[in-house]
């Protein structure tokens, strides 16, 4: 005698449908969000060169990276710059480059992934910011998903006439949101 067990299992169906009728299935996935929104920037003490009184100074920070990971439907974002003054010695008068001698400029991106429009701050040496204050270095304006964008800023420094000899030290500061 042989016995046989049957078993309904109760999956899920999408629709029963007639005879030369169309039955649909709705599907899903899901897109996870990645790290998030960052920033990197390089690793220092960065030199700029070297200069005599009076003289202007200039160079390259190195590259600049902004990391949108969010997978955002508005994936905008704003990357600020700001800076300290140069010190060196005991940072009397003379041995201080104010904010005011300290200027800022994005240049182009060097890169760029994902879609949207991305912003240079300061496009060109003639749009160079004195970083008194929090100035827009690089922006995204629109688009959606993952992206990402680098810069290699410039930095100019008016030598004060009256600076003494020695290395002088400060912070460039970059920040996203």
């Amino acid at each position: 005698m042989v016995t046989t067990a049957l078993a309904w299992a109760t999956s899920a169906q999408a629709d029963t449908c007639a005879e030369s009728t169309t039955c649909s299935t709705t599907v899903t996935f899901t897109v996870n969000a990645g790290e998030g929104l960052e920033i990197s920037v390089p690793d220092g003490p960065v030199s700029l060169g070297s200069g005599q009184p009076g003289d202007q100074v200039s160079g390259q920070l190195h590259v600049v990276t902004v990391m949108d990971q969010r997978a955002a439907l508005n994936a905008t974002w704003t990357a600020s710059v700001y800076g300290t003054p140069l010190t060196t010695g005991g940072g009397t008068s003379a041995e201080t480059v104010p904010l005011s001698a300290l200027s800022y400029w994005s240049g182009p991106a060097t890169a760029t992934t994902g879609a949207g429009t991305f912003v240079p701050g300061q496009p060109a040496a003639a749009d160079a910011q004195v970083l008194d204050e929090v100035y827009t270095a690089f922006s995204k304006i629109n688009g959606a998903g993952d992206n990402s964008a680098s810069w290699n800023p410039t930095i100019v420094i008016d030598v004060p006439a009256q600076a003494v000899a020695g290395t002088y030290t400060g912070t460039i500061s970059h920040s996203v949101a």
